[in-house]
């Protein structure tokens, strides 16, 4: 069967998401909510006009211009930031009880920012593009604090990286933001905080900020090089609390995550007043796994059907050594390749949690990773950092500082709600993500969200 041909992306998309204002205005637009068709919005605009044009305000009969109206509309349909799907809307089931957000800014003070270049069709031409790529900034304090947090790192597989940890584990200090990018863009992200953090007027004499990546080879041109410190400059100073624009946004832009297109993904938990009544929050770049690994509410995916369709393919002739086939190829797809990807994890807390326990406390980050189907492969760069924002100005250069620890005791619900909210970031990021094409012409879809809920169904979950 001929495969849908899905529309090439425009030539030049480079942007700062989320933009903060429109995209909390769009939150809290109880429309926002409705999943509802283009046409269903069509008639109901047609409706409203008909009724606002003769809206009667403080006792006044008012005619509103159709000029007017018709602007209207047009935002209610088309306006405002598109409003992606996120796992829950889809009738997937989780553990725990997610913040007002059920994002990483559910912690107090959190701050993240985006920044996504999105450049070009076509065949590969190293250096011009096509690009899909980008960078997310998390500012544990926001991004006007010179306060450093309580931190500790943890790494299932190896086969990556993330600077700064190393004075992370002696220290136990995390200083600065958190930055997320493409594998060969790490060290102009690194020079980039550096400088941004010297303009506002800091001194010191050394930094050692903490960035981690995921490849994003297979859609965009990595080797092109094509973040550079104005767009990481722009993540940085676009950050706020609020909503988190995820799927096929900032650092997560060109990223795939088991066999579909991945991204950035959050989630988080709110434990009960007996437990302290604390926050778990978690933010990933989802790009590791296989179709046949992937399990949704512990089910697997390839009980859904055909796991290789829709298929990752070509629009244009592949290249010589390419994995996959050109898109409508009569056999419907490639084999599933072994698993070559990464992921990065988050944890923000504001339980008064030290070092140690934090170590504790991001370990289970890959349990949440396990839930998904997740092995830590060979090749897969796994890799998680944890901060609490409790105990400000406990780093403190001279004397002591006096600090509030939890009971380890008490610390189980802290590792269940990072378990939990890891797997729902995952799921997030992969049904917010939409079919991207790419480098050569490569398609990736998205998983197909219908598959999702026949599987849910057929399990009766």
């Amino acid at each position: 069967m001929t495969q849908k041909q899905p529309q090439m992306i425009p030539a030049s998309h480079e942007i700062q998401t989320p933009s903060p204002a429109s995209e909390m205005a769009f939150y809290n637009n109880p429309l926002s909510k409705l999943a509802v068709p283009f046409g269903t919005w069509v008639v109901t605009g047609v409706i409203c006009v008909q009724f606002l044009r003769h809206l009667r305000i403080n006792g006044f009969s008012t005619v509103i211009s159709m000029n007017t109206l018709k602007v209207l509309v047009i935002f209610l349909v088309l306006g405002g930031p598109a409003h992606a799907q996120r796992a829950r809307d889809l009738g997937i089931p989780f553990d725990g009880t997610p913040g007002p957000l059920n994002a990483i800014t559910d912690v107090a003070g959190v701050e993240v920012g985006q920044t996504t270049i999105i450049r070009g069709n076509g065949k590969l031409v190293v250096g011009q593009g096509p690009v899909r790529t980008g960078v997310t900034a998390i500012l544990p304090r926001g991004r006007n604090s010179d306060d450093n947090v309580m931190g500790a790192w943890f790494t299932l597989n190896g086969n990556g990286e993330m600077t700064g940890t190393t004075w992370l584990e002696e220290s136990g200090f995390l200083g600065g933001p958190i930055m997320i990018t493409n594998t060969h863009s790490v060290g102009v992200v690194h020079d980039a905080v550096i400088e941004w953090i010297v303009k506002r007027g800091k001194t010191f004499d050394w930094s050692l900020p903490v960035v981690a990546e995921t490849w994003d080879g297979t859609l965009n041109d990595i080797n092109g090089f094509h973040v550079r410190k104005e767009h990481v400059f722009a993540a940085l100073d676009s950050a706020r609390g609020g909503p988190v624009t995820e799927g096929n946004a900032g650092g997560g832009t060109g990223m795939m995550c088991h066999g579909f297109k991945g991204g950035i993904g959050t989630s988080s938990r709110k434990l009960t007043d007996a437990a302290g009544g604390y926050t778990v929050g978690v933010l990933v770049q989802c790009n590791y796994g296989t179709r046949g690994q992937l399990r949704i509410a512990g089910e697997r995916w390839v009980t859904s059907g055909d796991i290789q369709t829709p298929p990752i393919c070509y629009q244009l002739d592949p290249p010589a050594d390419a994995s996959f086939k050109k898109c409508g190829a009569a056999s419907g797809g490639s084999e599933e390749r072994e698993e070559l990807g990464s992921i990065i994890i988050v944890v923000a807390t504001d339980a008064p949690v030290v070092p140690h326990q934090l170590k504790r406390i991001v370990k289970r980050a890959a349990l949440g990773v396990g839930r998904m189907g997740g092995i830590g492969g060979n090749t897969s760069g796994d890799i998680f950092i944890a901060f609490s924002t409790a105990n400000p100005k406990s780093d403190v250069e001279k004397g002591t500082a006096s600090v509030t620890m939890l009971g380890n005791s008490v610390i189980n619900p802290l590792f269940a709600a990072t378990v939990d909210a890891t797997e729902e970031a995952i799921l997030n990021a992969m049904v917010a993500a939409r079919d991207m094409v790419g480098v050569d012409g490569i398609h990736v879809p998205a998983i197909p969200h219908d598959r999702i809920q026949a599987l849910l169904k057929a399990h009766n979950r």
